[in-house]
């Protein structure tokens, strides 16, 4: 129930002021002075300052973050942490309700000031001001507070939305895929390499496959992209993929999954990333171990796949509105089978 003053209540319905009253009463807390204060408005409303925000956030939210697995809460979590921890710097850990116009602007023009002297990123600067808008926003609907919009309007503009490159199919095969390529990188790490770039498989995605989402029997071998315990990226990412190339091979290997790399897709990445640019294996600074899955989806259209198809392994939503169960999974591995590459002798 939440929190309203004596002149909220007597402003209000009447249902909600019997309510109130029937609440003490079942809870047999009429004559509790503490309680009755609590309930009917008589206690002065807690003041939630900006350290405290997220915790309030969160309360509010957490409906939201059951379906989300450990890792997944946590960078939810970490965005708004930073966010907040920036606007106490520049302003101070103040309380929501006493937020001005002159603050958000202040906090705008500290981000101003850090993207022309530092070369931080436009996006970055709007992500934080979204951030303790939307928290502020939400806190402000739960709670009634009747705050003032301050940072509404005040996202920088100049953003360029960030493009990853896609490799040429020539360079992963030569190169990536070439014999003692990837010595170096533990046996889990380097076969996911394999994996995705025959699936095309999203680096949460292949990471998380386990012994119930693998199926290395079945007549078409294929793996199964479900929530198993985490929250897939979008409503369209549940799919089933079969396996070819040096996918099968790294899968094969590797039936139960790569527990080593559970819910931790991000130290993933950063390692396989060093070790790629290391060894010269991304070819400009905005190649990653992600643009193994934008090759994927360009090796596709070059061989002319319907783009139903391609939706459907790339976990995409279709244009158009989905009827029946979509494409099969020996009508997928048709396509795959045409661009499949070549595994290295020893995996």
């Amino acid at each position: 129930m939440a929190y309203r003053t004596n002149e909220e209540l007597a402003a209000g319905p009447l249902d909600e002021l019997m309510a109130r009253i029937k609440l003490l009463l079942d809870k047999k807390s009429i004559e509790d002075a503490q309680d009755v204060s609590a309930v009917m408005g008589g206690e002065k409303r807690p003041a939630v300052r900006l350290s405290g925000l997220i915790k309030e956030f969160e309360t509010i939210e957490q409906q939201n973050l059951l379906t989300m697995s450990p890792n997944q809460i946590k960078k939810w979590r970490n965005p708004k942490k930073r966010a907040v921890a920036n606007l106490v710097g520049v302003i101070g850990d103040k309380e929501i309700a006493s937020l001005t116009r002159d603050d958000a602007i202040a906090f705008r023009e500290w981000w101003q000031k850090r993207i022309v002297e530092d070369g931080l990123d436009i996006g970055t600067a709007n992500k934080d001001i979204g951030h303790v808008s939307k928290m502020l926003r939400v806190v402000d609907l739960t709670h009634q507070l009747k705050l003032e919009p301050v940072f509404r309007n005040l996202r920088l503009s100049g953003a360029v939305p960030g493009q990853r490159a896609a490799f040429t199919a020539e360079f992963i095969q030569e190169k990536i895929l070439a014999e003692g390529a990837l010595d170096g990188l533990n046996d889990e790490a380097r076969h996911l390499i394999y994996v995705i770039a025959d699936t095309g498989l999203r680096l949460s995605e292949a990471a998380n496959l386990t012994t119930e989402t693998i199926h290395l029997d079945r007549e078409i071998p294929h793996v199964r992209v479900r929530p198993n315990g985490r929250r897939l990226k979008t409503g369209h990412s549940a799919r089933d993929i079969p396996l070819v190339g040096g996918a099968l091979a790294a899968i094969k290997l590797h039936p139960d999954g790569f527990p080593r790399y559970r819910d931790k897709a991000a130290s993933l990445s950063a390692l396989v990333n060093k070790v790629l640019a290391s060894k010269e294996l991304l070819p400009t600074s905005e190649h990653s171990l992600y643009s193994l899955r934008h090759t994927f989806e360009d090796r596709l259209t070059a061989v002319e796949a319907p783009e139903k198809v391609i939706a459907s392994l790339m976990g995409h939503k279709w244009i158009r509105p989905k009827y029946g169960a979509g494409p099969s999974l020996a009508q997928k591995r048709e396509w795959l089978q045409k661009i499949a590459f070549t595994p290295p002798g020893r995996m």
